[in-house]
């Protein structure tokens, strides 16, 4: 078969920006280790949510951070009822100490934050120079989990590209559209909220690279896990874990300029600027803040646990 220079190209450009790699592990997290890895951020919440984030020692007397069995648990404050005039619920958001350019992070998730008016997230940042990058983000118990990249202008995506999930937008400047980003939500209801902690929870992974973004989910009871996902080890060769659940290729978007080293950030607030501002549609009672305030028992699985974090570098 003859295959002029141009088609060569081409076939050489899709090649590169879908292919997979391999990576040495660089970090092996999990209960303790996990937690040293991080630190607690006691700040405003820049998504102006009903909450306060709490610095470690204050998670550790409230017991809103544990360590039992090499898991590692974060949780939101269950147990007082809020005034309306005074701070909002307690809760964690936490940073690692390291930053990461070229990357790959498996997250084996036991269980994530559930009830209306959460809004979980565990993201890749370095806001504003180097973009952010959710990997796992929803709000009200609403599956299935979104995807999204937040960058400065002149970024957007392919509407149709190789993965398994549904297109939410496709312009990723942070200043349009709201801060909605480039989204995809994936193609699994099991993949957020109840759903994903009755089934167990399951794995998410994130292969960053200058040329592509991709991230993946796997159900714990699903049987095509890779080898290297369920029992990681010290290296791994993304190539062969198939179709992701969200590609961001470079096709229309310089990831080199828009994406620099970031930091690891896990937290949970309530309503702030989109779960309150869906509270509404999402069949929940009260208002938001009303919610929030008045119900702390409603947030008694508001938690996440977190088997391992295996980072590749």
């Amino acid at each position: 078969m003859r295959i002029d220079f141009h088609s060569f190209v081409i076939l050489a450009l899709a090649v590169t920006m879908t292919s997979g790699a391999t990576y040495q592990r660089s970090s092996q997290l999990a209960g303790q280790s996990f937690l040293d890895a991080f630190e607690f951020q006691a700040i405003s919440d820049p998504t102006h949510g009903r909450v306060t984030y709490v610095n470690e020692s204050t998670a550790k007397a409230d017991k809103l951070v544990s360590v039992a069995n090499n898991k590692l648990t974060l949780r939101a404050d269950y147990t007082t009822k809020l005034s309306s005039s005074g701070p909002g619920r307690k809760s964690f958001r936490i940073m690692s100490n390291s930053q990461y350019e070229t990357h790959v992070a498996i997250f084996d998730i036991a269980h994530m934050p559930q009830g209306c008016g959460t809004w979980p997230a565990i993201l890749g940042a370095d806001w504003p120079n180097g973009g952010e990058i959710d990997i796992v983000e929803g709000v009200n118990d609403q599956a299935p989990n979104t995807c999204s990249l937040h960058t400065s202008s002149n970024c957007t995506m392919p509407s149709s590209r190789s993965m398994s999930g549904i297109v939410s937008g496709t312009n990723c400047d942070a200043y349009a559209n709201g801060n909605a980003g480039c989204g995809v939500h994936i193609n699994d209801d099991k993949s957020y909220g109840p759903q994903f902690n009755s089934n167990g929870g399951g794995w998410y992974a994130i292969e960053k690279r200058s040329t592509y973004i991709k991230m993946f989910f796997w159900e714990r009871t699903s049987s095509s896990v890779p080898s290297d996902i369920k029992s990681p080890g010290s290296s791994i060769n993304t190539s062969h874990w198939g179709t992701p659940a969200a590609y961001f290729p470079d096709t229309y978007c310089d990831l080199s300029t828009h994406f620099g080293a970031q930091n690891i950030i896990i937290n949970l607030t309530f309503c702030g600027d989109w779960a309150g501002s869906v509270y509404s549609e999402s069949g929940c009672p009260s208002t938001c803040v009303d919610y929030v305030d008045n119900n702390p028992s409603a947030f008694k699985n508001a938690y996440f646990e977190f088997n391992s974090l295996n980072i590749y570098e």
